[in-house]
């Protein structure tokens, strides 16, 4: 249920709102606007105790929201909205640029890459410290030595980093990356969701391969009710019977979130593909329908890489890509 404060409404009568709706026992998440304050209620199934709210000074209406995911849906928050990942805006007018490799190899790699993307303009360097991989014996990531290669690229060139999180227990080695990374095999993973969620440090959530949209909005929705509202959602394709590619990426997915979320979408043709030859029209396509962001793997050296090597893109390639999307962008009304 979402309740509407009146116009103008005091920050007395808003707290008042907010304890009564504790005291009820439901979580109240206010967001406040510049003309109004709308309070969403979630809890437990029976909102009905919660019409009472109605008749409380500064209260303009008590409204049922119908769809099960309450706060990361239109009713809640009709405006898209634009987030702080670390002092960098995602959403709105400019296009969030993520890059880098796929794992963190070695210092040399993370720091070449991170100077290449950034003078290509790129605002995020993405690189796995954890990686999750379909066989036991491939590799794992370089864990805490890869985070501090993260991090020492970030003081050299000024970039955020982006890395992915793979389970509850690796959160304390976290402190320092600035947005984590929930990867398609942990879409539904919803002890880790709830775990980030608590962190309140941003997300990007990617959308698992099997997952349908109304379940990916889900899992966001699981961040979001532990008081965490910096998520962006990321296609990164889905499994379907189509065998020419990686994945078939869903850019119908860019629409239709956006039709029915606020939150910003992230498009990664990368993993979308797995071939870096499709790579830069796929996101010229992604950004065309509408998603305020990329995130692409770049490597010096893809055929040498030790994950993901066929879908990287070298560094002057990617330079090509974020020139051609930034005139996509342009004609979108967007920048980089």
């Amino acid at each position: 249920m979402i309740i509407v404060m009146e116009p103008g409404s005091s920050k007395e009568r808003i707290d008042a709102v907010i304890r009564r709706i504790e005291d009820l026992g439901y979580g109240a998440h206010p967001i406040y606007g510049v003309e109004r304050t709308v309070i969403g209620c979630v809890g437990h199934e029976d909102k009905s105790p919660l019409s009472q709210l109605e008749s409380m000074p500064g209260v303009e209406a008590a409204i049922p929201i119908l769809k099960p995911y309450k706060l990361v849906g239109r009713e809640f928050k009709p405006e898209p909205s634009v987030l702080d990942f670390a002092g960098v805006p995602v959403g709105g007018e400019r296009l969030a640029i993520v890059a880098g490799p796929c794992s963190v190899e070695s210092r040399q790699q993370v720091l070449e890459i991170a100077h290449a993307v950034r003078e290509a303009g790129a605002q995020f360097l993405r690189g796995g410290a954890f990686k999750p991989r379909t066989s036991p014996y491939a590799f794992q990531g370089l864990r805490g030595k890869g985070l501090e290669y993260l991090c020492e690229a970030r003081a050299a060139t000024g970039l955020k980093i982006v890395t992915e999180i793979v389970s509850v227990e690796d959160l304390p080695l976290m402190n320092e990356v600035d947005v984590l990374q929930i990867g398609a095999r942990n879409c539904q993973n919803y002890a880790l969701l709830n775990a980030v969620g608590q962190t309140k440090k941003p997300v990007v959530l990617k959308r698992g391969m099997s997952t349908l949209i109304s379940e990916f909005l889900m899992s966001a929705e699981y961040i979001l009710s532990e008081g965490n509202y910096n998520v962006a959602l990321c296609e990164r394709g889905i499994r379907t019977f189509e065998t020419a590619t990686r994945f078939t990426l869903d850019l119908n997915a860019i629409p239709v979130i956006k039709s029915l979320s606020h939150l910003p979408v992230l498009v990664d043709p990368s993993h979308g593909t797995g071939n870096w030859h499709y790579v830069e029209a796929m996101a010229r396509a992604s950004v065309a329908a509408g998603a305020d962001g990329l995130m692409i793997e770049v490597h010096p050296d893809p055929k040498n890489a030790l994950s993901d090597g066929p879908q990287s893109l070298k560094p002057e390639k990617f330079q090509k890509l974020v020139v051609e999307v930034r005139k996509i962008g342009e004609a979108m009304g967007r920048k980089i």
